[in-house]
């Protein structure tokens, strides 16, 4: 049996308006993509995202938006359920989003807790799930997690805490969409040059993470590139289908498990 390409596929992308989500986006065009749903969770959003699909349309593509908080469940149903009506099919699912706060354990409050597990565990399940209702057979499933998952470090206890439960959604998935040809996994990136990273950290931590990784020689800031990220998530959603269950990190030696 042949690998799946992207040629005339339909991919869901949540955060797909900016930053690595939008990389993805012009990538999956770019290897012949037809139809692309951007999303975004707010209108602070709006702008970047309408540019990116105003510039994917030039180059030949049917792409919509779609503004929601997908912590609220109905929002995935409405995502996916818009893309079925709209295109007729989707076949590729990719979710980028998140929420980092970085904060000392006795630090965190109640809020900051909720927040963090409603936009990294509670969105990327029903996502998933949502995807696996939708996809076409053979489809693609790929969540954008943290290679904090594999650190031991102070002050990221709530992030990657709540991006630990991904894993095990990844694998729970992988299992039951599989009898379709549904492969599902998960990517860490390393920090990345992104103001996603910045914002949390000070000039001097930001130096240091652009030092941990054992390849940050070879790079321009020792930080994990979006540009080194999106291949990855192409790769898994055409040849690399046989590829599932998995949590693959990608940053360049700054963990490893």
């Amino acid at each position: 049996m042949s690998h799946p390409t992207l040629q005339d596929k339909v991919a869901v992308i949540a955060g797909g308006g900016k930053n690595l989500g939008a990389l993805i986006a012009s990538q999956f065009v770019e290897a012949g993509a037809s139809g692309l749903v951007l999303h975004y969770n707010s209108d602070s959003s709006r702008a970047e995202t309408e540019h990116t699909a105003a510039a994917l349309r030039d180059r030949g593509a049917d792409v919509i938006t779609f503004q929601g908080d997908l912590s609220v469940v109905a929002n995935s149903v409405r995502l996916f359920d818009q893309a079925q009506a709209h295109f007729g099919r989707v076949n590729v699912a990719v979710n980028t989003v998140g929420v980092v706060i970085k904060k000392p354990i006795l630090q965190v409050t109640e809020t900051d807790y909720d927040k963090s597990f409603d936009a990294n565990a509670k969105a990327a399940f029903f996502f998933m799930q949502q995807a696996g209702r939708v996809l076409a057979d053979r489809g693609s499933i790929v969540t954008i997690v943290s290679s904090l998952l594999a650190a031991y470090t102070d002050s990221y206890a709530v992030y990657p805490g709540s991006k630990a439960p991904v894993e095990h959604y990844t694998r729970a998935a992988s299992k039951e969409f599989g009898s379709r040809g549904i492969n599902v996994n998960a990517v860490g990136p390393g920090p990345m040059d992104t103001p996603f990273f910045y914002g949390q950290e000070s000039k001097e931590s930001a130096a240091y993470h652009a030092s941990a990784a054992a390849l940050s020689p070879y790079s321009t800031k020792g930080l994990t590139d979006i540009q080194d990220i999106a291949p990855i998530v192409r790769f898994l959603v055409t040849e690399g289908w046989w590829i599932t269950g998995q949590t693959i990190f990608a940053n360049g030696g700054y963990t490893t498990r």
